[in-house]
């Protein structure tokens, strides 16, 4: 029930306005159009906005573009080999060869079936609607609720590092199970952290062509810029976590309580800046915190043991970078285990954007 609200929760204002674009889209065609039924018109809108986001207006264009290309197939194979099998078949494979994402293909191939299925008129029909539900969609996602890159990019840097903090704290109890109950961990803890990396990435995309595309960004790309910056230390930070808990999958029992108790230490840091990252006091208590953490690794001894902690610094000097160390001054503080180290101010008052979602560290 707990996942469930947060799913109804978290997709509500999106799935409501689907559902006004639909209706509004069915009214204007069966207003506007000499439709007996106008279905294609509100099935296109909420295909169209049925992605995040931040990739609704490109989506719109995609479904807007399969279909005139399925039509145009689906006209010409109706008119060199009329109705049939083989008519549908070739003008599916030509509509799909037309190629670009999944979408515009699968829009294409209907397009081409119920071009050949209903004859021209159904085509033409079809592109209208097309077009119809395409420009609703448009409206909907570009002017009346344009994307927000900035508060997509924080949404997935929480998200990300809500998900890092319960990868690690699932590590830290596998390290506290027997042999026979960790057999099965590791890719447990690894496939969240896979998937919330790319979904990172996947918004990075998509916040890059937002900016290219919305009139209202081109002239405030600077600080979209800055925290895309931002996002490219998180798949550093991921790719540490991901290290660290490899390794410490494979340490025998002596070494374990150790290495448990450093990585569910940086499990809650993550966890707290997650929920809370725009505070200062929040990220200096993570930097002392993290410094904490590997002041008394060992750096000499067997060699995996050694190999798992030096995994534990490579994490905690990328936390650091994340609440705004230098680079250079975070791996100096790590290998000097010292107590502070300079923070830089978030840019462009990082992380106050109305509208972020924030996480608690281990939930909604």
């Amino acid at each position: 029930m707990h996942e469930a609200w947060r799913r109804v929760r978290e997709n509500l204002w999106p799935v409501l306005q689907q559902a006004v674009a639909a209706a509004l889209s069915w009214w204007i065609a069966r207003n506007a159009f000499d439709h007996h039924v106008p279905l294609f018109a509100p099935i296109a809108t909420i295909v169209a906005l049925n992605t995040p986001v931040g990739g609704r207006g490109t989506n719109a264009v995609r479904v807007l573009s399969g279909v005139i290309a399925g039509v145009v197939v689906g006209q010409l194979a109706f008119r060199f080999l009329g109705h049939g099998a083989p008519s549908v078949g070739v003008a599916v494979l030509c509509a799909l060869l037309v190629g670009g994402e999944r979408i515009t293909m699968a829009q294409a191939a209907v397009g081409a079936v119920i071009s050949v299925a209903a004859g021209q008129q159904a085509g033409i029909d079809r592109v209208e609607d097309a077009l119809l539900g395409a420009g609703v969609a448009l409206v909907f996602s570009q002017l009346l609720f344009p994307p927000r890159p900035l508060v997509l990019l924080r949404n997935a840097e929480a998200a990300t590092l809500d998900g890092l903090s319960r990868a690690l704290e699932l590590t830290a109890r596998a390290l506290d199970e027997s042999d026979e109950e960790r057999d099965a961990r590791p890719w447990n803890e690894l496939r969240p952290v896979y998937a919330l990396l790319n979904d990172l990435g996947r918004t990075r995309d998509e916040t890059i062509a937002v900016v290219r595309r919305t009139p209202h960004w081109l002239g405030g790309q600077e600080s979209v810029h800055q925290e895309i910056a931002s996002t490219k230390r998180l798949d550093l930070l991921g790719n540490s976590c991901l290290t660290l808990i490899r390794g410490a999958a494979a340490l025998d029992t002596r070494h374990r309580q150790a290495i448990a108790h450093a990585v569910r230490e940086l499990s809650g840091l993550l966890g707290a800046l997650a929920a809370a990252p725009a505070g200062p006091a929040v990220r200096r208590h993570v930097s002392r915190r993290t410094l904490a953490v590997v002041k008394g690794a060992p750096v000499a001894g067997q060699a995996l043991p050694v190999a798992v902690w030096e995994s534990v610094r490579l994490v905690s000097q990328d936390v650091l970078v994340c609440v705004g160390a230098d680079p250079d001054e975070a791996e100096r503080a790590v290998r000097e285990r010292a107590t502070e180290v300079p923070l830089q101010a978030p840019p462009n008052s990082r992380w106050s954007v109305p509208g972020l979602r924030r996480r608690s560290p281990h939930g909604p």
